[in-house]
């Protein structure tokens, strides 16, 4: 029987590149992961026992209001008021969602039609281009500085008509940055000049080290009529399988916004609303042992990977738990995936050639059972990169997995 086959929007998306590599590990057993972006620790112990109360409460295994249960809600908005200096009243609304990857699809939706242009720094975060991209829509690529911090020039020439949005991510996935405030401003500044929106992802916002603070766009004066900000609970309370974010945008945008959630997702699951409001009641010092731990951990990632140089820089990563790690490959022939051996070509330089980068990702799996994701999924295609996440790794095992990351790329690259 012959299947049915035809074009898709989806054949031009990239493929989920933590899928991919995540294939890869499953196939050879003893892999440490510096892939996915996750924390080593799990929900507090009263978010646990909210959810396990609701489960006999009627009310959790109906359909609840799109924006959130009030009591969450609630909880949101005095946290956002308190810690980000975002007053939902002033012409907002708060909505949670399954994540902050299904918010920015939201925002996409909202503020945009087809053929539109939302600019993105580069690094980026891969899923906001496929974003992009399903919504029938184009990425505008704009470079960072060499220590990824924003460049304004380059995004006010990339500014056309059909422009519609700039994306920040700070602290930043995948490399780490953490944007300053006065660049924040004249991204905020030239979005309410030019009737741009501001989408502002701030997953990261406990996740500073150092003198390095977090600041939130949605916070300076006049922002609230053209900033969304998003949010998650998937790192600081170690929520990610439990699927809470959440975002705050401008009330003009209130129906779209409820479209595309009725649409998509009716409501996010309200057990785990009632889990995440009860994360809240615990609050930020929850995470502040955990974020402290990670920055002990920072502190050897850096030095471990500071060995490398000169065959690899490591610019300053003083956010979330992310370095953009640039290999300086020789420019030789490059090797057969298959062949096990050989030394690697610096002609992932060339933006033409991405296969280079993910030549080496396998190999580090195969031959030294470490995995990093290669740079092209985060539009790092001028150079060879690799982003090295280190939130999952506690103190017994960061040596071995970067020891293992050292070794593998020395005896690949060198």
């Amino acid at each position: 029987m012959q299947s049915v086959r035809f074009q898709s929007r989806m054949d031009a998306v990239q493929a989920p590149i933590v899928q991919v590599i995540g294939d890869l590990i499953r196939q050879v057993p003893g892999t440490i992961s510096l892939g996915q972006g996750v924390v080593h620790y799990g929900p507090p112990r009263e978010a646990i026992d909210a959810a396990r109360h609701a489960l006999a409460d009627p009310a959790t295994h109906e359909y609840q209001d799109g924006l959130g249960i009030p009591i969450l809600v609630d909880r949101l908005t005095a946290k956002l008021k308190a810690e980000n200096g975002v007053d939902v009243t002033r012409g907002g609304k708060v909505m949670v969602t399954a994540g902050a990857n299904m918010a920015f699809v939201h925002a996409v939706l909202a503020v945009t039609q087809l053929g539109d242009e939302i600019i993105l720094p580069v690094p980026f975060y891969f899923n906001h281009e496929m974003a992009i991209d399903m919504a029938g829509c184009t990425t505008v690529r704009v470079p960072t500085d060499d220590r990824y911090q924003l460049r304004l020039d380059a995004i006010r020439a990339a500014v056309t008509p059909r422009t519609r949005a700039i994306v920040t991510i700070s602290p930043n996935n995948p490399s780490g940055a953490v944007f300053t405030e006065s660049s924040l401003r004249e991204v905020n500044t030239l979005c309410r000049d030019r009737g741009l929106y501001h989408i502002a992802d701030e997953v990261y916002e406990y996740f500073t080290y150092g003198s390095a603070r977090h600041v939130s766009p949605g916070s300076f004066a006049g922002a609230e009529g053209h900033t969304i900000s998003m949010y998650s609970l998937s790192k600081a309370y170690g929520f990610a399988g439990w699927r809470i974010g959440y975002m705050v945008y401008p009330d003009h945008l209130a129906s779209a916004m409820m479209k595309a959630q009725d649409t998509i997702l009716v409501c996010a699951p309200v057990v785990s609303q009632v889990a995440a409001a009860a994360a809240l009641d615990v609050g930020r010092a929850y995470s502040g042992p955990h974020v402290h731990e990670l920055a002990e951990i920072r502190d050897i990632v850096l030095r471990e990977l500071g060995s490398l140089a000169p065959l690899a820089d490591v610019p300053a990563a003083d956010g979330a738990f992310y370095v953009m790690l640039k290999v300086n490959v020789p420019r030789r022939s490059p090797p057969s995936p298959a062949s096990g051996g050989g030394t690697a070509s610096a002609e992932c330089r060339d933006s033409a050639d991405r296969s280079i980068a993910m030549t080496i990702a396998e190999r580090l799996i195969r031959e030294h059972k470490v995995a990093v994701i290669p740079g092209p999924a985060f539009g790092m295609t001028d150079g060879c990169y690799f982003r090295v996440a280190y939130g999952a790794l506690q103190k017994e095992t960061v040596a071995e997995g970067i020891g293992r990351l050292v070794k593998g790329l020395r005896a690949i690259v060198d």
